[in-house]
């Protein structure tokens, strides 16, 4: 019997099953960096402040100088940020900022409402600037909708990667956001998360696999919602099916479930986890559990701003000669 439930092509927002709402993908080939740390190429043509079609390999998003995604409210669920290649600045409403990427992640809890932005600075003047980043966005239950704000790094020297061989020697690299796999755990996620219970068997992984490499999946529990999403390569084999790039495969999660890459070198996304079975209400940045809920988000948003903007601009990028870093409320700065 095949594990494969279904298998759909992905868009520019990836679909997922509940515990998750929604994966963000991407992947943008930008220029050299200017002095204000955006692109060093003519913006004309794009439809500045909502630029979201790749025009010379990139889009400069809501960004009007550097391309990225200004202040903007969030409530009642959390975002999972990684970021493969390229770099985000990260400011909010807390006074949290911070500077991450290559390999970092960030988790953040929105809770009960913080405003942040996201800006992807050019820092390189020398040469092109790549972002490949996915942000997932993760529900919270109805418990902990309204818990404080939190955010978190996990930073790429903390977050395991498992490298195995299979039969043919062929490599399978499998680096550890959420859960376990082999003896080895991911850094423990943001205290009010849905993936800090064990028991919710939260996973999110990257996979890369070798050309021709064959890995098999270990089961979970039945009732965990999994999917894996095919986004780098060519094709995949499976259960007698041909997948080609740009997937997601479905998955019956307390089924093995092995795949055989084709020619080329693959890369994918798993996302597996315990469903919250609550009812969501969204509207735009907010997730409640019902309509009056996302009326008194949007109202007390209006009146208070999830405590205003400390930033000198809604598009904050940090000095072009800060590394990476993160500063947390308690304005306890960490340094990479």
């Amino acid at each position: 019997m095949s594990a494969i439930i279904k298998i759909k092509p992905l868009g520019f927002q990836w679909e997922t099953s509940d515990p998750f709402l929604f994966c963000a993908y991407h992947e943008d080939q930008y220029p050299k960096g200017n002095e204000k740390l955006g692109p060093d190429a003519s913006l004309e043509g794009r439809n500045i402040g909502q630029d979201f079609t790749i025009k010379d390999g990139w889009r400069m998003y809501h960004g009007t100088e550097v391309p990225g995604f200004p202040a903007h409210p969030h409530r009642g669920f959390e975002t999972v940020t990684i970021v493969q290649k390229g770099l985000v600045d990260h400011s909010d409403s807390l006074g949290a900022a911070g500077r991450f990427g290559n390999g970092d992640v960030q988790w953040m809890t929105a809770g009960k409402g913080v405003q942040h932005s996201e800006m992807f600075p050019l820092l390189d003047s020398e040469k092109e600037n790549s972002l490949l980043m996915f942000q997932i966005w993760l529900n919270l239950p109805k418990n902990k909708k309204m818990a404080e704000p939190h955010f978190k790094m996990l930073w790429s020297e903390e977050i395991p990667k498992i490298t195995l061989r299979d039969s043919n020697n062929a490599s399978i690299e499998i680096t550890l956001i959420s859960g376990n796999l082999n003896g080895k755990t991911a850094p423990a996620p943001a205290p009010d998360s849905w993936a800090a219970n064990p028991e919710n068997e939260v996973a999110i992984w990257t996979l890369k696999m070798d050309p021709n490499a064959t890995y098999t999946f270990p089961v979970a529990s039945q009732g965990i919602n999994r999917s894996i999403y095919f986004f780098k390569g060519k094709e995949i084999t499976s259960d007698g099916f041909v997948i080609p790039v740009n997937h997601e495969v479905i998955l019956k999660a307390e089924q093995e479930f092995t795949i055989k890459n084709g020619d080329e070198e693959a890369h994918f996304l798993l996302l597996q986890g315990k469903p919250i079975d609550e009812p969501v209400a969204k509207h735009g940045p907010f997730v409640m559990n019902s309509q009056i809920e996302i009326r008194e988000a949007i109202l007390e948003y209006q009146q208070t701003e999830f405590g205003g903007w400390p930033w000198p601009s809604y598009a904050h990028v940090h000095d072009k000669s800060k590394g990476r870093f993160a500063l947390y409320p308690d304005e306890l700065e960490i340094n990479k």
